[in-house]
């Protein structure tokens, strides 16, 4: 007669990858968490950059698409280069809007600007 003897895993292998997956688990959770909150962040700055931004803005002020636009580009900023580039572009278009301020018709006429 041949033995059947039971070929299992023992208890200590099992305890040891269930506490390997509860610990992994764990970090996954700590680590979206962090990812969240600085994404998070960083919006709440870009936000605050563009109230700054928006002390320069006359009766005639860059529209939405241009706001959402700045607003993308600090967002995607990686140094603080590019994040002037994008406070500079922006500056440009609330003057160019500035020089629409004289009538609500040449404020909003193809320009891109809102009258306020």
């Amino acid at each position: 007669m041949v033995s059947k003897r039971g070929q299992g895993l023992p208890v200590n292998v099992i305890i040891v990858a269930a506490l390997a997956l509860i610990v992994l688990v764990v970090l996954v959770v700590i680590f979206t968490q962090q990812t969240t909150q600085f994404g998070q962040k960083v919006s709440e700055e870009t936000k605050t950059e563009l109230f700054k931004m928006r002390i320069f803005y006359g009766k005639c002020r860059p529209g939405e698409a241009f706001e959402n636009n700045f607003m993308s580009e600090y967002d995607g900023s990686s140094s603080e280069e590019a994040k002037d580039a994008a406070r500079s572009a922006f500056r440009e278009e609330i003057d160019r809007c500035k020089e629409f301020s004289d009538a609500k018709e040449s404020c909003e006429s193809e320009s891109g600007c809102i009258w306020s």
